[in-house]
């Protein structure tokens, strides 16, 4: 596509058309997705409830999203007097953009990728780290205690549980033996007794998979772990004073996040967008090798995102003390012997020898002809 654009744009211009396109097809069907979770979200939780949930609004309720953003769009974004204008207007943007920013690097399917960088784990990484900005500039330029005292929890929340996912992803890496997220996804393909896709049900990574479903909840603030908006201690939290536009993009970036950790589980651990039995009709199927990796993938991304909302609709929010001992005494420890023990078991097994071992068949020849 990049070469087609270049063909008759010249090189600079064709690359940033294609590159712009690219961006606009991940981005506003993103926007859509989020619009749908959060409609699956309802409908979710008022199954658990045994409600309805919305109705009413298109068919099925389908249209109430969109509803509920035509209205907030419509609302007036009131400023409080004491805020810092310039920060307090800053931040829902900030917390947006890094929503957006994290998709470059996700393959959707075999070669749909926007940048298949071969850092692309520690990408992800960065910019996921990057949301507590704007959450804490927004606590902050609010001037109000409430909002503060919840943009300093999540701070803490989002750093306490960043440490326990770098761990957990340590060993995904040594045993995939590259950061680049395509050849971490290939390297999943037939490993369970060259039959099963993924990494969830090797014994010595499960575990890890279900470390790391839990920290992306609390990563994400879900439930229950949304401290930082705990309506019975802090209103809203670090959202109180925003309203209109700046709410709707808070919005957005969480749920926007929270697909992004429901991809990341299912390209970590659970094959991305590789079928999950190593069986070649299941890889072209649906139109096509690329359209079926889409539909594995997405249909692995929905799957979290149901237990994500089955937890939230389930499980009682904890208090914070205990949050952080499940963060520091319990995930980190394991996390960190989890390390040492998928390393050795490497070491003892793929790279046993392999320094003395030589590159390749040339020197073998060479060097059992000099003993003769």
């Amino acid at each position: 596509m990049t070469e087609w654009f270049q063909s008759w744009a010249g090189y600079g211009f064709g690359w940033f058309l294609a590159t712009l396109i690219l961006i606009l097809l991940i981005a506003l069907p993103l926007m859509l997705a989020v619009a749908m979770i959060i409609y699956a979200d309802r409908k979710i939780w008022a199954a658990m409830a045994l409600r309805k949930g919305p109705n009413v609004v298109g068919p099925f309720g389908l249209l109430q999203s969109f509803a509920d953003g035509l209205k907030v769009f419509l609302k007036e974004t009131i400023i409080p007097a004491g805020a810092n204008r310039g920060l307090f207007i800053i931040a829902p943007i900030i917390t947006f953009t890094v929503a957006l920013l994290a998709w470059a690097v996700i393959p959707f399917g075999p070669g749909a990728v926007l940048a298949d960088i071969n850092v692309g784990l520690l990408y992800l990484l960065a910019v996921s780290s990057l949301g507590v900005y704007g959450v804490i500039i927004a606590g902050w330029a609010s001037n109000s205690k409430y909002p503060f005292y919840s943009a300093l929890r999540a701070a803490a929340q989002m750093v306490s549980y960043e440490v326990s996912i770098g761990f957990v992803l340590i060993p995904v890496i040594l045993w995939a033996g590259t950061f680049n997220l395509s050849g971490i996804i290939a390297a999943q393909q037939g490993h369970i007794l060259g039959f099963i896709n993924g990494f969830g049900l090797n014994p010595l990574l499960f575990p890890l998979a279900v470390i790391f479903l839990i920290s992306s909840m609390a990563e994400t603030a879900r439930a229950p772990f949304d401290l930082t908006e705990a309506e019975s201690e802090l209103v809203a939290g670090y959202q109180t004073e925003y309203s209109s536009m700046s709410f709707a993009l808070f919005w957005l970036g969480e749920y926007g996040n929270v697909l992004l950790m429901c991809g990341m589980n299912a390209l970590l651990f659970w094959g991305g967008w590789l079928p999950p039995v190593n069986w070649d009709p299941l890889y072209w199927f649906f139109f096509g090798p690329v359209a079926t990796g889409f539909f594995w993938f997405f249909a692995k991304i929905f799957l979290f995102f149901f237990i994500f909302s089955w937890v939230k609709a389930t499980v009682p929010r904890f208090r914070y003390d205990q949050l952080m001992r499940l963060g520091w005494k319990i995930f980190l420890p394991i996390s960190l012997i989890w390390v040492f023990l998928v390393s050795g078991y490497l070491m003892l097994t793929r790279y046993d020898g392999a320094a003395a071992a030589p590159a390749s068949d040339a020197p073998v020849i060479s060097t059992v002809s000099t003993a003769r």
